[in-house]
């Protein structure tokens, strides 16, 4: 049996009268069961009067929900729920396509598995683990809390291990974000990130970077939508490469002084980088959050993030957890523990830094001697900007190369492109010259 909702119960459930804010709210109202599968939408006309927009507008995110299967039907007939067919999945993630075998796939940024240290003896270790196969919840290994500490770049009340850097964001986005509460973020960012918070259905508020971080004046703009949380990457950010620097780091904790945002400091890519460790943990204790992710330096098999906190804060996303796994393997918290002092793996870290470096210097350099302006940092991959992404996406495709299009890490106009260069260690020169093809159109 159907259900019809009319305009003016619309209006005052949707709060965010822009495309992306219709399609979020809309979204979230049908998946907490307000609006059930086979309740006809008012039309379009009468929606758009009472809302305050265009048809255009709402019509674009009307459009997006059919895109998503959670809408469908249009015209005289109507537009319906269809959630029965709704599944939720991550857009961008989800968004990559099967390039073949014969492509030169640049796609993933991800680790050189030949560069990541051996894991038997770790693994060995950790089957000795204290506690082993008990059910009790413990938020982090004495043994492993005892390591990540020494090189903590502030004293936190409370540790938490996660299942990895991913898992550690969407557990506290979903433990202390509601679904419409406005979230602010760097911009670009990890596409992953974006599919986090758009899942949670939060509103997602950009906040513009340049080569020092997140700049100033775009944070106080994000501010004024009263984010609950801003989430950023102090180190090295995934997708730029660049590294937020100590007056930038300064200059966004006078800003965030006398707020009671959240602060989320996602290190994604951890000792890969030469940069510092910086926090602003030791300014705002009781509501920093800083995630360190082991996936990228010591294996994306060891499932292991470290994030600290308050106590208050650590108290509340472990009880989301307890929805779920309850705690993470000590089998692999012991693990990631022995490899954190075994002089072997620090050696292959140190290694491995190098060798991303040079690979990622390598293919900048070269894009540089051919006019392309990309700018060097550290970190899997290379932010290259260029005047059509689409243009640029096709040129590629027809050499056999794949890479991101910079859409993917943004919710504003990107003119990028997002190229993997953990693995490029051969065949650079040509990767240089269809990029150099690529990045203009005339």
């Amino acid at each position: 049996m159907s259900e019809d909702r009319d305009a003016k119960w619309f209006a005052e459930k949707l709060s965010d009268r822009s495309i992306r804010g219709i399609a979020l709210e809309t979204s979230a109202l049908i998946r907490a069961g307000a609006l059930p599968v086979g309740t006809k939408l008012p039309p379009i006309r009468d929606l758009a009067f009472v809302l305050g927009v265009s048809p255009a507008t709402l019509s674009e995110a009307w459009s997006e929900l059919r895109r998503q299967k959670i809408i469908s039907g249009r015209g005289r007939n109507g537009t319906w729920v269809s959630g029965d067919r709704f599944v939720a999945k991550p857009a961008r993630l989800a968004s990559v396509g099967d390039y073949g075998s014969d492509a030169l796939n640049l796609t993933a940024a991800v680790p050189d598995v030949q560069l990541l240290p051996k894991l038997e003896a770790a693994m060995a270790y950790g089957a000795s683990a204290e506690n082993l196969n008990s059910y009790e919840r413990n938020r982090i290994l004495p043994e492993l809390e005892g390591e990540v500490r020494k090189s903590w770049p502030y004293e936190p009340e409370a540790f938490l291990a996660t299942n990895g850097g991913y898992n550690a964001v969407y557990t506290l986005i979903n433990a202390l974000v509601m679904p419409g509460a406005a979230v602010a973020i760097e911009d670009p960012t990890g596409m992953r990130l974006l599919d986090i918070l758009e899942d949670r259905g939060a509103r997602i508020v950009p906040v513009k970077c340049d080569d020092e971080g997140p700049l100033p004046a775009s944070l106080e703009e994000a501010l004024k939508y009263r984010p609950v949380a801003f989430i950023f990457q102090p180190r090295i950010h995934s997708v730029t490469g660049q590294s937020v620097s100590p007056a930038r780091m300064a200059r966004i904790a006078d800003i965030l002084r006398d707020k009671d945002t959240l602060i989320v400091e996602d290190d994604g890519i951890a000792d890969i980088s030469t940069a510092p460790r910086h926090s602003m943990g030791h300014l705002f204790p009781d509501r920093v959050i800083h995630i360190l992710s082991f996936s990228k330096t010591h294996g994306p098999d060891l499932r292991l993030a470290v994030l600290s906190s308050s106590r208050a804060i650590i108290d509340q996303i472990q009880s989301y957890r307890s929805f779920s796994s309850g705690w993470t393997s000590r089998i692999l918290q012991a693990a990631a523990a022995w490899l954190l002092r075994d002089p072997a793996t620090a050696a292959c870290l140190d290694h491995a830094r190098m060798t991303y470096r040079e690979r990622r210097a390598g293919l900048i350099g070269a894009l540089r001697e051919r006019g392309v302006n990309a700018r060097h940092g550290e970190g899997l991959c290379a932010w290259v900007p260029v005047s059509s992404e689409p243009f640029a996406m096709v040129t590629l495709a027809a050499r056999g190369i794949a890479v991101h299009p910079g859409a993917k890490f943004s919710i504003l106009s990107s003119s990028h492109l997002r190229v993997a260069t953990a693995k490029l260690s051969e065949r650079r020169d040509y990767v240089a010259d269809a990029i150099a093809l690529a990045a203009v159109h005339t």
